[in-house]
């Protein structure tokens, strides 16, 4: 999408989505979110980033209505790269996530504060130990 124009529109889908923000227009001339936007679902999640080919990629920050939030690196839609997810609980997980799963050397920080270190595989963190605080 190099030198193509930029828009800045403010759209609402056929399902009630919002989106503002910039878009290009394809070789069909078709609209695509490109660049940076806010997109907000009907049931009231909202994601505020960048946008490449119509989909979330790059950094942003997800909220979901439940009080989850994701902010962080995505890719294709998919939470994807370096991020901090925070519970509803207000537990957090900071570390690596693989489309949309936890993975690798990370940290839980769990509802009391307490910080556990350890690698994670999707909803499993095989060996995590509390980090000390000197």
């Amino acid at each position: 999408m190099e030198g193509a124009e930029v828009f800045k529109v403010s759209f609402t889908f056929l399902n009630k989505d919002k989106y503002e923000g910039e878009c290009t227009k394809t070789p069909e001339g078709k609209l695509q979110r490109n660049g940076h936007g806010v997109h907000t679902s009907a049931n009231g999640m909202t994601y505020i980033g960048t946008w490449k080919n119509d989909k979330v990629n790059g950094i942003g920050r997800l909220e979901h209505p439940s009080g989850a939030v994701y902010e962080g690196e995505f890719k294709d839609n998919m939470f994807h790269g370096a991020g901090t997810y925070t519970f509803p609980s207000g537990a957090k997980y900071i570390g690596p996530f693989n489309e949309n799963k936890m993975e690798g050397e990370g940290d839980f920080i769990d509802e009391n504060g307490v910080v556990w270190t350890g690698t994670f595989s999707g909803s499993a963190a095989v060996g995590l130990k509390q980090k000390l605080r000197m």
